[in-house]
């Protein structure tokens, strides 16, 4: 009973680190531009996931036969998901991105009834549908409606793809946890993809002026790297383990609600009536898409 209260216990502290990582973000993206941020936060995570390996003395070695399918992960779980994401952050307030990030189960259910043998019920059909509808609802409720002159949707939009992209690697990544350890694989995604995202944003390292950045700005990097991240692979693994996925998944649910929340607490983010309609909405049909079970054909 104490294992399992604790394993509750960290899984409400990762919620309250990956609500609060849209607006620490969110802050820290108007001193750091987004490749730089993107790839200071990945050395840190990297360092620290390589940490925990050593204490735990795992043996991160992929076979030969599974590189390329390793390689294949890192570049769509980390570097294209981490890009399409940190982009899109960028052009949309924290509230936005964290109900449109919170669609990464609606696209895992979406792919699974696609792709596998797994089938949506009835209720995760509405669940999907609800969600998408409050979508459209909060890209419509913005200051300039459903217009691409706005910077707000497009940012909106790139979230959304960045959640589908993330679906499709969770997808792909299932077969792979038959062989691996969850943090042996997630250790080496996050390195494969981490190094490349760190390679690409060599030009705006270079060009960034470190001594301008404020500490306040440093600890947002530091907090989404170590903690969002690094740490939060570690508690997820761990209480996949302890009291299992159906019940450690549902945490997740909370993650868009605080989001927003924090948005407009934290960043005087001011949401139209139409967009808080459309928040509701999407995180009643992530709910839904999630409570429902799977049935098999």
């Amino acid at each position: 009973m104490k294992k399992r209260n604790t394993a509750e216990l960290l899984l409400m502290l990762l919620v309250l680190v990956w609500s609060l990582n849209f607006s620490v973000i969110k802050y820290s993206l108007e001193e750091i531009d987004p490749h730089s941020f993107n790839a200071i936060r990945f050395a840190l995570a990297i360092l620290f996931m390589w940490g925990a390996v050593w204490y735990r003395k795992l043996n991160v070695r992929i076979r030969r036969r599974d590189l390329g399918k390793v390689f294949l992960l890192g570049m769509l779980g980390t570097l294209l998901y981490q890009l399409l994401f940190i982009i899109g952050i960028n052009r949309t307030n924290a509230s936005n991105a964290a109900v449109m990030l919170g669609l990464i189960p609606v696209w895992i259910a979406i792919f699974s009834h696609f792709f596998s043998d797994e089938k949506m019920y009835r209720l995760q059909v509405i669940g999907v549908i609800l969600a998408f509808t409050g979508v459209l609802l909060i890209m419509a409720g913005g200051e300039q409606g459903l217009s691409f002159h706005s910077k707000s949707l497009i940012g909106d939009l790139i979230v959304v793809i960045s959640a589908m992209v993330f679906g499709a690697y969770t997808i792909m990544s299932r077969s792979m946890l038959g062989s691996y350890s969850p943090l042996t694989l997630a250790t080496a995604v996050v390195t494969t993809g981490g190094f490349l995202l760190i390679i690409l944003a060599v030009p705006d390292l270079l060009a960034l002026d470190f001594r301008s950045v404020s500490p306040a700005a440093w600890g947002g990097v530091a907090f989404s790297g170590i903690f969002a991240i690094g740490l939060a692979f570690l508690v997820w693994n761990l209480n996949l383990k302890n009291i299992g996925a159906i019940r450690t998944g549902t945490y997740q649910n909370m993650v868009p609600v605080l989001g927003v929340f924090f948005g407009v607490i934290f960043l005087g983010e001011k949401l139209h009536y139409l967009q808080y309609i459309g928040a509701l909405s999407t995180i009643g049909g992530i709910i839904l898409t999630r409570s429902a079970g799977i049935r098999r054909t």
